[in-house]
């Protein structure tokens, strides 16, 4: 997904907004899936019901740390590595949804500069 190039104008904001939305989707599915993997991951690993599963992996993936006191080895091993998957899932998230608002920004200041080092 490569936005326009600093020499053209802004995209009319009708499309930025289909642009936020497209990558809020993609977002919300990449946590989706995140939140799919944790639940699935502490119901076999800890042996936690479905409700419990939820609820921790959420938790993690929140960074809000475990709900539910972990017992088994591989409980323990599966929270640590899926909490290290939840801070990356986190940065990427962030950038999907935040890249698109701070290249606006940018590139708002640098085509209105432009015009005005056009003009002198």
């Amino acid at each position: 997904m490569v936005f326009e190039h600093r020499a053209q104008p802004l995209v009319p904001r009708a499309k930025f907004i289909l642009r936020l939305l497209r990558r809020a989707m993609i977002a919300g599915g990449i946590i989706g899936a995140s939140l799919g993997l944790g639940a699935v991951g502490y119901h076999v690993a800890e042996g936690f019901d479905w409700v419990d599963s939820i609820l921790n992996a959420t938790m993690i993936l929140t960074g809000m740390g475990p709900a539910s006191p972990l017992q088994t080895t591989a409980g323990k091993l599966f929270a640590t590595f899926y909490a290290l998957f939840s801070g990356i899932v986190f940065l990427t998230t962030a950038a999907l949804v935040l890249g698109p608002v701070l290249h606006r920004l940018i590139h708002r200041f640098h085509w209105e500069g432009a015009d005005e080092d056009e003009r002198h």
